[in-house]
């Protein structure tokens, strides 16, 4: 999927909604428990009833990984699904990877050629060569950890680097947070066709400074629902002239209801986000 498509697909829904499945096999409906495979039966009624309102799904991939083999089988089921019935949403493989070369090439494969994801998270803390293999396939994306909404962030994404320049003697020093720095140097391996960043919405203050860094990229940003970032303060101060926004919510749409009507449950709860985000668009992209 190109950049021009995911933008036209946000405005032909008028939303930039992410359903996150990360289906915790302890909260499915006990009624379904008697089906063949629970998880995939849970993430196919949920997919039905919010496909309408999202753009995009993001399956966090350690829930079905917990469950091994068994866990893969529903997820490769999820994705095989989604990209039968639902091939113009967006699918992000939530996996946090990132390791030396030859070992993140295997990843990508995995991810992109066996199951066929559009994009997967990458952590970049190992540098370029452990985030490139995942840019050498053609209309798949790598999305960065940037500044994720997890409190422990602070610990070294918000860390204050001092840098000199012009010799060791020199005067003129620059002080940057750490993940500032990870969206500068990034850039020069991908563009903003390629390349998306994990940006928070409990951090929405940082938004401006980020935009500033990164104004044409999309963003992916967790933390707005169950983590109470505000979604009015990330289109304000996130949103650029295509949008550039996936916002995700998880928690609060696939567990909205823990009875037989959980998917009509996450569908009001998706419709309802939906709607907000309508607005949105009118009054800050289409204003």
């Amino acid at each position: 999927m190109t950049h021009e498509e995911l933008f036209q697909h946000i405005l032909k829904k008028r939303s930039y909604l992410c359903v996150g499945l990360d289906t915790d096999f302890t909260k499915i409906p006990v009624h379904l428990l008697d089906q063949e495979d629970p998880v995939f039966e849970f993430n196919k009624q949920i997919i039905d009833a919010t496909a309408d309102y999202c753009v995009a799904y993001k399956p966090n991939t350690a829930f079905y990984e917990s469950l091994g083999v068994k866990g893969w089988g529903s997820l490769q089921k999820t994705i095989d699904y989604l990209n039968h019935n639902y091939p113009e949403h967006f699918t992000i493989a939530d996996a946090k990877r990132g390791d030396i070369g030859n070992t993140s090439a295997m990843y990508a494969k995995a991810f992109f050629q066996s199951m066929n994801f559009d994009s997967i998270t990458v952590a970049p803390y190992m540098g370029s060569d452990s985030v490139k293999p995942f840019l050498e396939y053609k209309n798949k994306w790598v999305i960065l950890l940037a500044l994720t909404s997890n409190q422990g962030s602070s610990d070294f994404e918000e860390l204050t680097i001092h840098r000199k320049s012009g010799g060791f003697n020199a005067e003129n020093v620059s002080h940057k947070h750490l993940y500032e720095m990870v969206l500068e140097k990034s850039q020069a391996w991908a563009s903003h066709e390629q390349m998306m960043y994990v940006t928070g919405a409990t951090k929405a203050t940082e938004f401006e400074k980020i935009r500033k860094i990164v104004p044409n990229h999309f963003l992916l940003v967790p933390g707005v629902g169950a983590q109470g970032g505000s979604l009015e303060d990330v289109s304000k101060y996130g949103m650029n002239k295509t949008c550039g926004l996936l916002v995700n919510s998880s928690r609060s749409i696939i567990y909205a209801s823990n009875k037989t009507d959980f998917a009509t449950a996450a569908q009001l709860e998706a419709k309802n986000i939906q709607t907000q985000m309508s607005h949105f668009l009118k009054t800050i992209l289409l204003k």
